[in-house]
């Protein structure tokens, strides 16, 4: 028997330091050849596109993909998971929350390993969904006073600093320029759709480690080749995924200002074998693309932690 899991159920169980937990145990696992990871595929249409992304996390024996639809009515998410040893599906679980919660968790693994210790200010680009996550995982591994958000439009950026002041306890505060956010930053997120880059590399003081997370096709641009030429570590979730995806390095690569051998994978950051900051003046970059592996190890603890609660609904098929 499956069981469905809605948005609510997914709400009331998955909390940041869960999704932390889940992704970087999924990066452990990766390392040492327990997890696997199959890049994104995507189906175009006239009218939108579907996505289909597969990964295993062996060691908690489940498999699964994350299916979701981009049309002009907007995107609908969902993860189907399965056991690894009998291929039973465990459950079909709503999967927007979950994207959202996980994308801010491979950020804030990124940070833990990447951002100096005493990092102290966060610097965002962008005030919608993913932002409120991004902000709430960095906050969660890193001692963070002070936020400054921008986005295009003041009422939006001034909501989102009121929402997040009130929900983690920190100034949370709106930004009139790009200049500014960056010059004060000791992380910066961009969490932007941009085709062009958010910032000046130039811009960016030593130290600064940057989560670049809202481009995953080859037409967006978050950051500039000034950022990858200064980046003492370029570190991405899946390198096989940016080979298709990631159009700050294909634009870099094609102009010869980066080669993919600068390019090294979250996976060997967290085990220890590439060290991605060596001194504190260090400007670090690490590339989301957004992985299958995220949400599945994320989707097994929800999964796990609601049947404890007795959340979900039962589902037979093939009875």
């Amino acid at each position: 028997m499956a069981w469905l899991l809605t948005e609510a159920d997914v709400e009331r169980v998955l909390t940041m330091e869960l999704a932390l937990e889940a992704v970087e145990e999924a990066f452990r696992e990766q390392a040492a050849g327990r997890a696997i990871n199959e890049p994104r595929r995507r189906l175009r249409v006239p009218r939108g596109t579907l996505h289909l992304m597969s990964a295993a996390v062996l060691t908690r024996g489940v498999l699964g993909f994350k299916a979701y639809t981009s049309f002009p009515g907007g995107a609908r998410f969902l993860v189907l998971l399965y056991d690894a040893e009998t291929g039973s599906l465990m459950a079909l679980i709503e999967a927007d929350r979950l994207g959202q919660m996980r994308t801010g968790a491979a950020s804030g693994v990124a940070t833990r390993y990447m951002a100096r210790p005493d990092a102290q200010t966060l610097g965002i680009f962008g005030t919608g969904w993913q932002a409120r996550s991004q902000v709430q995982a960095i906050c969660a591994v890193r001692p963070i006073r002070r936020v400054l958000a921008y986005s295009r439009t003041r009422e939006r950026r001034e909501a989102f600093c009121r929402e997040m002041a009130a929900a983690l306890g920190v100034e949370v505060l709106p930004a009139e320029r790009p200049e500014g956010v960056v010059a004060d930053a000791d992380i910066l997120v961009t969490a932007t759709t941009a085709r062009e880059p958010v910032f000046d590399g130039r811009w960016v003081p030593q130290g600064v480690h940057i989560n670049a997370i809202g481009g995953n096709a080859l037409l967006r641009r978050e950051f500039d080749e000034e950022v990858i030429q200064r980046a003492c570590a370029i570190v991405v979730d899946s390198k096989e995924q940016a080979r298709l995806e990631c159009g700050e390095f294909l634009h870099a690569i094609e102009r010869g200002r980066l080669a993919w051998d600068a390019v090294h994978e979250l996976k060997d950051v967290v085990v220890g074998r590439y060290v991605a900051r060596t001194q504190p003046s260090d400007i670090t970059l690490f590339k989301s693309l957004g992985i299958a592996l995220e949400d599945v190890a994320v989707a097994a603890r929800v999964f796990e932690r609601a049947r404890q609660e007795g959340l979900g609904q039962p589902v037979r098929l093939w009875a």
